[in-house]
């Protein structure tokens, strides 16, 4: 006769483990059938541009603070000579005084109150005038003479001290730009990372292609230039087109925006100042209607400048991955203002 066994029934634990199991593979096929889809080439391209332009902003914050610090190294390198000559004045001051008191000495005895001068504090010393009667008229000048000296060396150290603070603080701003602009790169090649090695060539040649086609069909109009300035700077940047944006870089072989419209006027025998943010102030501000060739033109908070071209066209270097191109206006963003040089 043939033995019928029960079947063994699963433990409980073995139930949850197995119930666990299939409910997360549940919620991971439904998670999966919610994701968002890959984001198409334009969605891409529209997510970089930002993030580019908000990296072309840390550019310009980066290179401002670069100018600072180039400024104020020069400050300090200024103050620590003036201190170092100032401190050899006090010390020959203080070698004739002190051959002074040798001369008393051998004559008979050192005056009590050249004495209390020459100890540890004169500074406190100089402060009761009342003692200074005591001094011939030839000493009395020369120890007003040193106190001066002291003075004016404690208050240069105390400004090179403050100024080496400022340094301090703007190499550390320096140091967060930097890595603003690394982490808004990072995160924008990431994004082109997601497309295909063919989107992305064909993302790249639409930049290339735009640049070029912008040199050779845009209409600048018949607009004069307000100055031959103008003129010579807007002619020396058209020699550019073509050339990549690169941030921080100042030419011949790329450009940042600042970086272009400096170079120009270089060419064109004007110093304009390093960033969007000082370049402002190089000339004069004038409103869109007033605008002619070769001004400078502001836009999306200071963040961006090129050269007005004529006919509602702009020649700048717009932004990592492109190239120094003209462009409408009404691409360009938010228009601040004009600046004429």
């Amino acid at each position: 006769m043939a033995s019928h066994r029960r079947p063994k029934q699963p433990s409980r634990a073995r139930v949850t483990v197995l119930t666990a199991t299939a409910a997360a593979a549940v919620a991971l096929t439904s998670q999966a059938a919610q994701a968002d889809p890959k984001p198409s080439k334009d969605e891409v391209k529209a997510k970089v541009d930002k993030l580019y332009h908000e990296a072309e902003k840390a550019t310009e914050d980066h290179s401002f603070a670069k100018e600072q610090q180039t400024t104020l190294q020069k400050q300090v390198d200024a103050i620590q000579d003036r201190v170092a000559r100032g401190q050899d004045e006090l010390n020959t001051l203080r070698d004739g005084l002190g051959s002074v008191a040798t001369a008393q000495y051998r004559s008979g005895g050192i005056d009590p109150a050249l004495s209390l001068f020459l100890s540890s504090d004169p500074d406190s010393y100089l402060d009761k005038a009342s003692l200074v009667d005591q001094f011939g008229a030839k000493q009395a000048a020369e120890l007003e003479n040193i106190q001066s000296k002291q003075r004016t060396l404690a208050q240069e150290r105390a400004e090179a001290t403050r100024k080496l603070a400022d340094l301090e603080d703007v190499r550390k701003t320096l140091d967060a730009k930097k890595k603003t602009i690394q982490a808004k790169l990072a995160e924008a090649q990431k994004l082109l990372n997601t497309l295909t090695a063919e989107e992305r060539a064909k993302m790249a040649d639409e930049e290339q292609r735009a640049s070029r086609e912008a040199g050779d069909r845009v209409d600048l109009g018949n607009e004069v230039p307000a100055s031959q300035r103008g003129a010579a700077a807007l002619a020396a940047a058209d020699t550019q087109v073509g050339k990549p944006y690169v941030s921080g870089a100042e030419g011949p072989n790329s450009y940042d925006c600042s970086g272009l419209t400096q170079w120009a006027y270089r060419q064109a025998g004007v110093g304009l100042t390093r960033t969007t943010y000082t370049q402002q102030n190089d000339g004069v501000k004038i409103g869109r209607s007033q605008l002619k060739p070769g001004d400078l033109v502001f836009f999306n908070g200071l963040s961006h400048v090129g050269l007005y071209a004529g006919n509602n066209q702009v020649l700048h270097a717009p932004k990592p991955g492109a190239y120094v191109r003209y462009e409408s206006m009404d691409w360009m963003g938010t228009f601040q203002f004009g600046v004429r040089i």
